[in-house]
């Protein structure tokens, strides 16, 4: 099986098993409210990938990896899927629904 197929398997297991059970989970990666979760909170991947992009950069330019700073996620993404809280009849409150960055219909 190929080694990028094994993460998405097991996030749509997990997810599978959490509805299953009927288990709202609150996920750290959009694949996972993508597959049904209720909702996720952590940080904004493509961002994640431009930042190491800079990194590289700044390396092939040549300062030292040793010498750069520790950088930290600075952009964050909080998704709520709406069909999922529809089964799970939970109605998400309007204040919460306000600060989400996407609702999944």
């Amino acid at each position: 099986m190929l080694a990028a197929v094994k993460p998405l398997r097991a996030a749509l297991q997990v997810v599978t098993l959490a509805t299953y059970h009927r288990v709202p989970a609150i996920y750290a990666y959009r694949r996972y409210v993508d597959f049904g979760g209720l909702m996720s909170y952590g940080p904004d991947l493509p961002d994640q990938f431009r930042l190491a992009g800079t990194y590289v950069g700044r390396i092939l330019k040549g300062e030292k990896p040793s010498d750069l700073p520790v950088m930290r996620p600075t952009k964050f993404q909080f998704l709520v899927n709406m069909q999922t809280a529809r089964i799970f009849g939970i109605e998400v409150p309007p204040t919460l629904l306000a600060v989400a960055d996407e609702m999944i219909e």
